[in-house]
């Protein structure tokens, strides 16, 4: 098949078009794009004390954009919307500094009165593994090493047999110490002005970021986007809601988790229980493993504080409990899955961010990999990041579909369609999942890039696949004896009619997955309550030979997946009309729907109809039209002797 046939059909096929030039030119932009961004990655490295205040300040300012918004729609003026929300946010996090730094104090103050305690349970451990020699053993053996150590240092001091030992005489080691209060004032303020500096500039940053807001979006539109405003406005307003609706609910989540673990750890008599309370609301920040942190903490100090191991086991128990709630209850209900980035992207951009700019970085790194999911969602060149860190399916049902035929696995397709199947019904799911799969498993075949052996491993995980479904299709064929007759609402919904009493005949035409589209129809017809048996191609594959299962059968439809298949399917229709004139025979044959092939009239090949869909295929083979007879071929050849002959001879 020529190369402009097969861009016909990737162009108007149901299973979308296949854009292989398209993808290569993009495998070569997007490893130019992995290099900007590894240049990328090493300036940020480099210039972390830039662009670390940046982003916070960046982030800070979408979180505290909304409330700009709702003050000004109350009429109050920018700068001071601007500036209350500020002073207030900066308030409220210098206060949480202030109680945070009294908790560890005092903390710190009382840790040498929980040694004892400590000390106790250690030796109760020791004790406990005297009995089955772990622990014995355990120490014995760091003794061992640690005179094995010993003995080396000696021997390595002693002198060789025959010399005297060379006694050497201590160092005296005068320390003069020099009182200098600059310098002393210096080593006091120095390591203060850093952080003091850093969290000016991001005061500063936050409040001009928010009253030139407009002023930035429009700057920024027209540096990248002037050519395209409705995808750069899109964009922008997508990162400022997920981001902003991100921090904001991510704030409220913390805290009503952190609520209830003050007030659990307070009733415990946990010590610093406000401490603990304002650390995990801080540490729920970092994804998963910032909740697991801020539950060692109060469990190692309820190891301390209490003889016993009972309070260890309420803590644990209390955090668990919370976790729970939280995740199962408080998080679906506030915002679910906004953030739009898959489970593993999480771990990895915060292994990314945390090696990039340390703790901080850690805290930001879901916000920051969300920018970067918006950024590959709308822009095209960064297309890579969408697919490669956010939650969207990449592949279309059938593509999915088809990948895991040429694995061939058909047991997890049979899982994926399953869950298609609790929405919908199977026929649909083979009109919108399983026959464009195989028809993209056909486009493959006609170019050339499957191999024999891969064709037949399609061929037969569909054939598995169609098996694995029969429960379902038993299961719907009781609901349509038990369920009412309804009548269709548009000519998309049309009912099938009711297949008790026929027999229907699904042959595949030309290949092995000809005849997996038929299993498919015939899977279908037998739901509605016909007598369907299926032939594969090889059946009637050899000229003379149709060795098919033709008692009782009243309808055969015979199915290609191949547009280029008029000639064969006429050929096949005349076979089963002399076989058995009383036959009803259909042609099913997807790419003939005047858009991937041109239309085939029934009458041109003989046939009693043709479908371009499974639910068509059904509803023509289930009707009780009359069979149309075959055409008798007349020859019309001159004789020799006779009179037009003559005169034929006689013009010459």
């Amino acid at each position: 098949m020529s190369g402009t046939e097969l861009s016909k059909i990737a162009r108007a096929s149901s299973v979308g078009p296949y854009r292989l030039p398209e993808g290569e030119l993009g495998s070569k932009l997007s490893g130019r794009t992995i290099l900007i961004f590894i240049g990328v990655a090493v300036i940020l490295r480099l210039g972390q004390e830039i662009f670390v205040p940046l982003a916070l300040s960046l982030l800070l300012a979408f979180t505290l954009a909304p409330i700009v918004s709702f003050l000004r729609k109350r009429s109050v003026p920018k700068i001071a919307a601007v500036l209350l929300t500020v002073v207030s946010a900066f308030c409220a996090i210098a206060v949480f500094s202030i109680v945070v730094a009294t908790q560890v104090t005092n903390l710190a103050e009382n840790i040498p009165t929980y040694q004892r305690n400590l000390v106790d349970k250690v030796h109760s451990l020791t004790q406990a593994g005297a009995g089955n020699g772990i622990l014995d053993h355990l120490s014995k053996a760091v003794e061992r090493v640690g005179a094995e150590i010993q003995t080396r240092a000696v021997e390595s001091q002693t002198p060789p047999t025959g010399q005297t030992p060379t006694i050497q005489k201590p160092m005296p080691v005068e320390i003069v110490t020099r009182s200098d209060p600059i310098q002393t004032l210096g080593n006091l303020l120095l390591p203060l002005i850093s952080p003091f500096a850093t969290a000016g500039l991001v005061v500063v940053l936050v409040i001009f970021m928010l009253l030139e807001r407009e002023d930035l979006r429009d700057r920024f539109i027209r540096l990248v986007g002037l050519g395209d405003l409705h995808r750069t406005t899109a964009a922008l307003q997508d990162a400022g809601k997920r981001v902003g609706r991100y921090l904001l609910m991510q704030l409220v989540v913390n805290t009503l988790y952190a609520v209830p673990i003050t007030i659990g750890l307070w009733a415990l008599g946990i010590p610093n229980a406000i401490l603990w309370g304002l650390l995990t609301l801080v540490l729920r920040f970092v994804p998963y493993i910032g909740a697991i942190i801020g539950m060692i903490l109060p469990l190692f100090l309820a190891l301390a504080i209490a003889p016993g191991w009972s309070l260890v086991v309420w803590v644990g128990a209390l955090y668990l409990t919370t976790e729970l709630v939280s995740n199962n209850v408080v998080e679906p209900w506030l915002y679910g899955a906004h953030t739009g980035l898959s489970p593993l992207a999480i771990i990895i951009s915060a292994i990314f961010w945390s090696w990039l700019w340390g703790p901080l970085g850690l805290m930001l790194s879901t916000p920051l990999t969300v920018c970067l999911v918006v950024l590959g969602r709308h822009v095209p060149q960064f297309g890579f990041l969408d697919v490669l860190l956010g939650n969207e399916p990449v592949l279309e049902p059938h593509e999915k579909l088809y990948q895991r035929l040429l694995a061939g696995d058909p047991n997890e397709a049979s899982d994926n369609a399953e869950e298609f199947l609790e929405e919908e019904y199977l026929v649909d799911y083979y009109d919108k999942v399983g026959m464009p799969a195989l028809l993209l498993a056909e486009l493959d075949r006609q170019r050339g890039v499957m191999s024999e052996r891969q064709i037949e491993l399609v061929a037969s995980s569909s054939l598995a696949l169609v098996e694995n479904l029969s429960d379902i299709a038993d299961e719907e064929e009781d609901e349509e004896e038990t369920a009412p007759q309804e009548a269709p609402k548009t000519e998309a919904e049309l009912e099938l009619p009711d297949g008790q009493g026929r027999s229907i005949l699904c042959i595949g035409g030309r290949g092995g997955l000809d005849d997996a589209a038929a299993a498919m129809l015939s899977q279908v017809l037998e739901v509605q309550g016909a007598t369907a048996t299926m032939a594969l191609h090889s059946d009637h594959a050899v000229r003379g030979s149709l060795a098919l299962p033709m008692d009782g059968v009243d309808t055969a439809i015979v199915t290609f997946l191949n547009g280029n298949s008029k000639s064969r399917a006429r050929q096949i229709v005349r076979r089963l009309k002399r076989l058995k004139p009383a036959l009803r025979v259909g042609i099913f044959l997807p790419t003939a729907n005047g858009q991937d092939y041109a239309q085939i009239d029934p009458e041109e090949i003989g046939a009693d109809f043709v479908a371009t869909s499974i639910t068509q295929a059904a509803h023509s083979g289930l009707s009780s039209s009359t069979p149309v007879s075959l055409k008798t071929v007349v020859h019309k050849i001159a004789r020799r002797g006779s009179p037009s002959s003559k005169r034929s001879e006689a013009s010459i």
